[in-house]
């Protein structure tokens, strides 16, 4: 197996684009990262997306991505893994470079979600969970992490306010990022304020509905820097899974499928949490933040929110996370969140990530999740500079 790089990296801004089609959102990032890479063509196209049947009415996003981009006959073809469909197509694009199959790889999310009212995108979402246990007995997807957040307060002993810093230090990271759709703080006082929307999931806690994609070039790392001056090396990709339905769950505050494709790609990446200079976390909610720390290996059971009230997350603490504003604030179009990440880390990884960059960034990691925690991957990157 070969090595695998990112040469290119593209991004829309995060918004509500009332005015862009699922295949502009495409074509903006697909061409932004392939002129990146200094590229005019790749082997094959995948694209991570989850909701583009249920809200767009368009299925076949692979032929329509090569089509609307001028890639002729270019192979193609949509990956879905719910929320974690981004770095789905981002594994898959890895495995094909990796075997040998292909040269060059582009890995593209994209979602529009706000085509739909409230109603009808919250139905789509749901689909995420069980349809027959969980959504089809009238339960949301907010709903579920609400039930998570619920139970972890009254196992640890956490209030609601203890979780604000996570959404506190993530607003604070979007205000230096161009294509967050929120680049304004928020304080602990709004945060507490704010309306809620399954108890105890108040407005602060939760990733806004919006549109946007991302894309990123793969190539062997054996000639990526003949292709790039400054190419990133994916150290590990890997996957944990575990029951859909949340009650299924040995352990439903343990995120198993966290925990697992964590520590395969430690394995993989021979390297310790410790060793990691920032965590690209899916922070959809605030408790799903803390989980993830927790299965991650950075805080011990029940005291991930002790990292938010210590500030450790921040940019100058232990543990940076959501340097470019997370989900929470840079906003989670949910097939395209895994590439955003990913985007993101390199900017970081290549010194480019502007008033956020942190010193010396040689490690890091990104975590996106699909669903309520049944599909989670992991990639570890690092600069090849």
């Amino acid at each position: 197996m070969r090595d695998v790089a990112i040469i290119g990296i593209g991004q829309t801004p995060v918004d509500e684009h009332w005015t862009t089609g699922i295949r502009h959102l495409m074509l903006e990032a697909g061409l932004s990262a392939l002129q990146d890479a200094a590229i005019e063509t790749v082997d094959a196209v995948y694209v991570g997306n989850m909701l583009s049947g249920e809200i767009a009415g368009q299925s076949q996003l692979g032929a329509l991505a090569v089509d609307f981009m001028g890639l002729g006959n270019t192979e193609a073809f949509k990956v879905e893994a719910a929320c974690a469909s981004g770095a789905a197509a981002l594994r898959v694009g890895t495995m094909a470079v990796a075997s040998g199959m292909a040269n060059l790889v582009l890995a593209l999310g994209v979602e529009k979600m706000t085509d739909t009212g409230g109603r009808e995108t919250t139905a789509a979402l749901a689909a995420a969970a069980d349809a027959e246990y969980e959504a089809g007995q009238g339960i949301s997807f907010v709903a579920l992490n609400a039930l998570l957040m619920q139970r972890y307060m009254y196992e640890y002993g956490w209030k609601h306010e203890d979780f604000a810093n996570f959404a506190v230090t993530a607003h604070a990271n979007g205000v230096n990022n161009p294509n967050a759709m929120f680049q304004s703080r928020i304080s602990a006082e709004a945060y507490a304020r704010a309306p809620m929307i399954a108890t105890p999931v108040g407005l602060l806690d939760a990733s806004p509905v919006c549109d946007g994609a991302a894309a990123v070039v793969l190539a062997p790392a054996e000639y990526a820097r003949a292709l790039s001056p400054a190419p990133v090396k994916i150290r590990a990709s890997a996957v944990g899974m575990a029951p859909l339905a949340v009650h299924s769950r040995k352990d439903p505050l343990a995120l198993e499928a966290a925990r697992t494709s964590a520590h395969k790609a430690y394995q993989l990446a021979n390297v310790k949490p410790e060793d990691l200079d920032f965590f690209e976390l899916h922070d959809a909610f605030t408790i799903m933040a803390a989980l993830s720390l927790e299965a991650s290996g950075f805080a011990e059971r029940g005291k991930g929110v002790q990292l938010a009230l210590d500030g450790e997350i921040t940019l100058q603490g232990r543990v940076p996370i959501a340097t470019m504003g997370g989900l929470k604030a840079r906003g989670h179009p949910v097939g395209a969140t895994g590439i955003y990440q990913v985007v993101e880390a390199v900017l970081q990884l290549r010194g480019l990530a502007g008033a956020n960059q942190l010193p010396n960034a040689r490690l890091g990691m990104t975590q996106n999740i699909g669903g309520s925690g049944a599909t989670i991957i992991t990639h570890i990157l690092e600069g090849m500079g």
